[in-house]
């Protein structure tokens, strides 16, 4: 079993759904640091079947232990590398702070790495989609120099005409327009309009100003597919 598989098979037993290895040579904020593992957790079905009028008390508690799981995770990810004598630097939320810049982006976003690896495509909402599991799903990633076997490139959205997600946008973040990977994210989404709404419904919802709606998680094609298996 070569590092790759090893390292997909450890991060998969210590908790992540699915794993995916990018070349981020041209991306990288960190030189030398060329190659990405990106990871994702999945949202209980049961926790986004209850999102009707999200954000709800379970997505936020979800939302938060999600989080948590996925800093141990690329911590945990960063030590093996290190333990193979390889560089590696987690992009944790404890480690990258609030600092998200102009767009509420990081200097390379999980998703980014996501869409290099092959695991996903981006959809109108700025969300990561997968065939599987949609919407529902959160992200980390890890920046590394071991020689690990990367994916193909998804270059363009598998959206189409659907427009559920702008549709449920009750901010009007979302414009409709479909990404490929030529665009910027602010090319196709509105981030202030979508903090300015979540501000104001999770407000309502929970009694407390936070940056999460879950709306458009919801409302994707793909993540209602995912919620009514049995």
């Amino acid at each position: 079993m070569d590092l790759t598989q090893k390292l997909r098979k450890y991060l998969i037993k210590n908790g992540a759904t699915e794993v995916g290895f990018a070349d981020i040579i041209n991306f990288t904020p960190i030189t030398g640091l060329n190659n990405g593992i990106v990871f994702y957790i999945t949202y209980p079905k049961e926790t986004i079947r209850n999102m009707k009028n999200a954000p709800t008390k379970e997505y936020n508690e979800e939302y938060d232990k999600i989080n948590y799981k996925l800093d141990e995770l690329g911590m945990k990810c960063e030590e093996f590398l290190i333990k193979y004598g390889y560089n590696a630097y987690a992009q944790t939320r404890q480690r990258l702070g609030n600092d998200f810049g102009e767009h509420n982006s990081f200097k390379l976003p999980h998703k980014t790495i996501a869409t290099r690896a092959g695991i996903g495509w981006i959809g109108k909402s700025a969300l990561l989609i997968t065939k599987k599991y949609g919407s529902a799903l959160r992200l980390s990633s890890v920046l590394t120099d071991a020689p690990i076997k990367t994916g193909l490139p998804t270059i363009k959205s598998e959206c189409g005409k659907c427009m559920e997600c702008k549709n449920a946008c009750s901010g009007g973040a979302i414009s409709g327009t479909e990404w490929n990977y030529k665009l910027n994210r602010n090319d196709f989404y509105d981030d202030k309009k979508c903090e300015k709404y979540a501000l104001k419904v999770s407000k309502e919802n929970l009694g407390d100003e936070k940056t999460i709606c879950g709306k458009c998680i919801y409302a994707c094609t793909f993540t209602q597919k995912y919620i009514k298996k049995a």
